[in-house]
């Protein structure tokens, strides 16, 4: 446990591994939240057993967190797109490029992740995020996400326990797996409208922005 110094927790000299295929994410001390973070672009995700947090950014994307609470594991995935559509060309599509992961293998990869790092089936619960309508004058990619994701649950007999999901602002999302809570901040200036009109962009340049005004909902 690291221990406080005038109220203030510090840097822990050493941290417990990332569990094996994770070594590639970047992990750094939050000094406001006393943990280790992680934070998860668009086409990854992390799953952890260790007090910690995972967090991101999502514009029209959409986060799950499945953790098995029995076990205290859990992780966290962001996709862009739930599938190719034939024949879209847009500038949002453009955009995302290469790098997007659809959200069917996102969904699939951090559910077996889990269950590799030792959690049950049967125990898995998931809280979903994301898909707002942040580029009015594009297809509502949100919406697509949230229909693809809520149908990918119920057909994998996954429950939905907690969901904050559409409405028209990006999102900014935290996720400590080992006790299951999650905050949402959501992003409503002018500057944070224009940032979502490119999500790597976006993500990038709010990468580092100080948490305020988050509110814990679930």
């Amino acid at each position: 446990m690291t221990a406080p110094v005038r109220g203030v927790a510090v840097a822990p000299t050493t941290s417990e591994p990332v569990l094996p295929g994770f070594e590639h994410m970047r992990r750094f001390w939050d000094p406001t939240h006393g943990c280790m973070t992680v934070k998860v672009l668009p086409g990854e995700y992390y799953v952890s057993t260790q007090e910690e947090m995972i967090s991101t950014v999502l514009g029209s994307c959409v986060s799950a967190c499945v953790r098995d609470a029995e076990r205290r594991i859990g992780g966290m995935n962001h996709f862009m797109l739930p599938e190719p559509m034939s024949g879209e060309r847009n500038d949002w599509s453009s955009a995302v490029g290469r790098a997007a992961r659809y959200g069917s293998d996102a969904m699939e990869q951090l559910i077996n992740a889990v269950l590799k790092a030792g959690g049950r089936r049967e125990a898995l619960s998931v809280k979903i995020f994301g898909g707002g309508r942040v580029l009015a004058q594009m297809t509502d990619v949100g919406q697509r996400n949230i229909a693809f994701v809520k149908r990918y649950l119920e057909t994998e007999h996954l429950p939905i326990v907690a969901e904050d999901v559409g409405d028209i602002y990006p999102r900014q999302l935290q996720f400590f797996p080992n006790s299951g809570r999650v905050r949402v901040r959501q992003l409503r200036s002018q500057r944070d409208a224009e940032l979502a009109a490119n999500e790597q962009r976006y993500l990038k340049r709010l990468a580092n922005d100080p948490i305020k005004g988050e509110v814990e909902l679930f």
